[in-house]
């Protein structure tokens, strides 16, 4: 091994990608006696980000992948038998890591739901060892994807559904292996195209894009002229959209459109980077009539939503850093229940339910009114939905991934059926979630008894 790796990920490293404590809890399960107990370990958020009514669960996808390719090779068990943490483990974790598949089962809600505080995103039914194992890596997934599906989600919700958004991520996402999954992410969740190559052509879409500014000014200054900038592009890229900030931007819309007059040239679209976009937006109109305009620059909902109320006249917005970074969705990973024994957690301010549980969602129509968290003995009532499903079982995916398009599709319904107030990017109202009698009176005993044992 190099003193500077590359660190790039593949599959057969995901065995690896993981806390230490995960490895260490492992070994100390398996010289114990309970590494093999059945056991269940549910994912959720204890809160929502501020200013946040709701989430849209993202990541089942790549997070059922992990698990579907989990194992270790003799190489990384030798590796970690040689980083001297591990000297005093017990015989029984080696024999694990070698012969480690995940066989367990998973429940999950489908990719592009919307989810609240304490509902579980997904659960994990898996020999303790296992299940513990891979949280690390299933927390990544799901709290990133999930973040940026959220964003895209609410872009949407502000934008309407005939502006086009574009995700331009890629620059400040938090990893390359980030920048990935923030574009499989936003595309799910209802954003038209993103500019990342890779993620773009990997799932069957067509990269969207435009120009730098270094292309404008390395142009003008070899032959004097920003607009043989535009024509050279022109030239080579005729339905791309022109950027025309790079110096005056009302006198480039001026010119371009004395070109599109003397058909000398067709401008599809052009893009704003910079300055008051809603004024500058509605100048490039009046000369540029039928020519998509698009917005760029540190954009969020925020920001569209303002742009709107000001009488911007944008067709389309590309957004990058707001949408890849931000307040974090901190979604936690609990253990419920060992070999059919409920557990809770009961740290102050971070108590856990106990218990396998489901989510039953009351509709009417089209329309959420509410959601009941209950547990998996639960039956739904009338009008309820319970939106886990079973999607592994023993270690195989049971249900396959559906289809961007479809997942998309899921979002805008799932996002169009909460109330107006929920929707709300400012102060929105919580979204009614219910606890069901019987997950109450099993806190209730579960907290009993731990007060007795401890």
């Amino acid at each position: 091994m190099t003193d500077d790796p590359a660190l790039t990920i593949g599959r057969e490293d995901y065995s690896l990608l993981t806390d230490l404590y995960e490895l260490t809890m492992a070994a100390c399960y398996a010289g114990e006696g309970l590494a093999e107990r059945p056991a269940s370990f549910e994912l959720f958020v204890r809160r929502l980000p501020p200013n946040y009514g709701y989430l849209i669960a993202m990541g089942l996808a790549p997070a059922l992948d992990y698990l579907s390719h989990l194992q270790f090779t003799e190489g990384q068990v030798q590796q970690l038998q040689a980083c001297g943490l591990f000297e005093q483990a017990p015989p029984r974790f080696w024999q694990l890591l070698r012969q480690a598949t995940f066989t367990g089962d998973v429940w999950a809600v489908p990719e592009g739901t919307a989810v609240f505080a304490n509902e579980p995103l997904l659960r994990v039914e898996a020999p303790l060892w296992q299940a513990q194992l891979v949280e690390t890596y299933l927390l990544n997934t799901l709290n990133y994807q999930t973040l940026i599906a959220t964003r895209a989600a609410r872009l949407r919700d502000v934008a309407g559904p005939e502006a086009k958004l574009l995700e331009f991520g890629s620059r400040r996402a938090f990893s390359p292996q980030g920048a990935v999954w923030a574009a499989r992410a936003a595309l799910a969740a209802g954003l038209n195209a993103t500019s990342n190559v890779l993620a773009a052509l990997q799932l069957g879409r067509q990269p969207a894009g435009t120009m730098a500014h270094a292309l404008v000014m390395a142009i003008t200054a070899t032959t004097g002229s920003e607009d043989e900038a535009f024509q050279a592009f022109h030239r080579y890229f005729p339905g791309a959209a022109l950027l025309i900030d790079t110096y005056d931007t009302v006198a480039a819309a001026r010119r371009l459109a004395d070109w599109v007059r003397q058909d000398k040239m067709t401008v599809a679209g052009v893009r704003l980077d910079s300055g008051e976009l809603a004024s500058l937006s509605q100048q490039v109109r009046s000369h540029l009539p039928d020519t998509t305009i698009f917005a760029s620059g540190d954009l969020d909902e925020w920001e569209i939503q303002r742009l709107i109320a000001q009488g911007a006249t944008i067709d389309g917005y590309g957004i990058g850093t707001r949408l890849v970074t931000g307040t974090p969705v901190n979604g936690v990973y609990k253990l419920v229940e060992l070999d059919g024994i409920p557990v809770m957690k009961e740290s102050s301010h971070k108590v856990t339910y106990p218990g396998r549980k489901q989510i039953f969602r009351y509709q009417q129509g089209s329309q959420s009114q509410g959601d009941r968290l209950g547990l998996i003995t639960d039956t739904a009532g009338p009008q309820e939905q319970p939106l886990l499903q079973p999607v592994m079982k023993q270690g195989q995916i049971t249900i396959p991934s559906a289809p961007l398009i479809t997942i998309a599709e899921r979002t805008a319904e799932s996002v169009a059926s909460l109330p107006a107030s929920i929707r709300q990017i400012d102060t929105p109202k919580a979204f009614p979630v219910t606890i069901s009698s019987a997950l109450q009176a099993l806190t209730a005993e579960t907290r009993r008894q731990t007060s007795v044992n401890t």
